[in-house]
């Protein structure tokens, strides 16, 4: 049996077990030293030393409802009992009603969906739906983007975790962004390079994918013309828009989906996280009414065991309702712009704060060496470095403080759960003008 592996002192059994028989995401497992959980309500949660901690990030952006929706738990309780899983080839209630809600609740005439377990798995639906309807197997993403894990998804994701993973899938090409705060090119200008990509590619694009709100990459909120033209760019080229709501959706920005701040309907959209609020491993890609009737004549060749699994889909349609019932998509709007007048604040108090960008309860605070300069840092091969940064510092100094904050190479992520309060805000953003003394301390190092 391999040696075990070193902890911090003091760890209980779990972590200590954890440690031992149990892989680390994204991680070089000699560094990894988790913590235990052991609860959460509302927007808290606590360790197992009995720590409490204000989750601003949602864990990994998909806590949407916070740590007590006891309609969802409820829903999943029920449904396991009356039965915990059936076929892909049988209707259950939960599919169903979830499916009409979804058609519901997205934008346009999106209407049918197929379900699965996860984002990178709606994301894998949504690049083989492209292919098949338009018969073209280029997929054209973005640099700062990230859209899964498995084969397909890491390989249309942009950012440095698909270095190890290449070569990818063939027919995955990569644009510019939209980052107005760190790239040489203005957000638009951006649009026009996609535009002459897709000419040159010829008649063999089939999809652009985006997040209309890029989510880990930075948390970047493009101009409000530049979704609209990008789906114009892709049609133009005869190439579907698709977009990846798996982190923006569900309330996150203020608004149902990211795409709606923007007032956009792509071709096809994926979801995952606040779908089903965490609670069930649940994701979904949804298309037009042109796309679904390409498949009554043709082979929707796709489909997994656990597709359109009845618990999950219970929970899914629980927690929809829960945003509908308890208003939480104008209540996140409206405090998220209380959340993001509290973070200038903290930009004007800290110089190692070079910008705060985003919108609703979906917002970044990204981190400078040299705020004139705009010079990093951490450059973006960090995330698959050895060590920490001096981002993972500062969410260390949050989480002395009792915040737990999410990161990736130098932007904080902020995207605590839509039942968020006003003096929640205020205590989670007092904890963070501390821990932002860290990042102050280092710009001279």
């Amino acid at each position: 049996m391999a040696e075990e592996p070193p902890l911090s002192e003091e760890r209980s059994e779990v972590e200590r077990l954890d440690k031992k028989y149990v892989f680390g995401t994204w991680s070089f497992q000699s560094e990894v030293d988790p913590t235990e959980v052991v609860g959460g309500e509302g927007v808290r949660f606590t360790d197992g030393s009995g720590d409490e901690f204000i989750d601003f990030s949602g864990q990994l952006m998909c806590s949407n409802l916070g740590h007590s929706a006891d309609a969802v738990a409820d829903a999943i309780a029920k449904q396991a009992q009356e039965g915990a899983y059936f076929a892909p080839g049988f209707a259950t209630e939960a599919r169903a009603r979830l499916g009409e809600k979804l058609a519901e609740v997205t934008p346009g005439t999106l209407s049918k969906t197929f379900f699965s377990t996860s984002g990178t798995e709606a994301v894998e639906a949504a690049i083989k739906i492209a292919r098949m309807y338009t018969g073209k197997q280029k997929i054209v993403s973005r640099y700062r983007s990230y859209h899964g894990a498995t084969a397909g998804s890491i390989s249309v994701t942009g950012d440095p975790r698909r270095l190890k993973a290449e070569p990818g899938i063939p027919g995955a090409i990569k644009a510019p962004d939209p980052y107005a705060y760190g790239s040489t090119l203005d957000p638009m200008e951006s649009l026009e390079y996609i535009d002459e990509m897709l000419m040159l590619e010829g008649d063999t694009v089939a999809a652009i994918l985006v997040e209309p709100i890029v989510g880990s990459n930075g948390i970047l909120v493009p101009p409000e013309e530049y979704l609209p033209r990008l789906k114009e760019i892709a049609h133009d080229h005869g190439a579907l828009l698709i977009c990846d709501e798996v982190m923006a959706g569900f309330g996150r920005t203020g608004e149902w989906f990211g795409c709606d701040v923007f007032d956009v309907t792509p071709d096809i959209m994926t979801m995952a996280k606040g779908l089903s609020g965490a609670y069930a491993p649940l994701g979904a890609t949804i298309v037009t009414p042109e796309i679904a009737d390409h498949f009554e004549d043709e082979l929707f060749c796709h489909g997994h065991t656990y597709a359109g699994h009845p618990v999950a889909c219970a929970a899914g349609l629980a927690a929809v309702e829960t945003y509908q019932e308890e208003n939480l998509i104008d209540h996140a709007s409206e405090v998220g712009d209380s959340l993001g007048d509290r973070l200038e604040e903290l930009a004007d108090a800290h110089p190692s704060v070079g910008d705060t960008r985003g919108v609703g309860l979906f917002r970044g605070i990204e981190l400078t060496r040299d705020p004139d300069e705009r010079v990093p840092f951490g450059e973006r091969e960090d995330k698959i470095s050895t060590g920490s940064t001096v981002v993972d510092d500062v969410a260390a100094a949050a989480a002395d403080e009792g915040v737990y904050v999410a990161n990736m190479i130098n932007t904080l992520i902020i995207a605590p759960p839509l039942p968020i309060t006003e003096p929640d805000i205020d205590e989670a953003v007092a904890a963070l003008d501390t821990a932002l003394e860290v990042s102050d301390a280092a710009m001279d190092r």
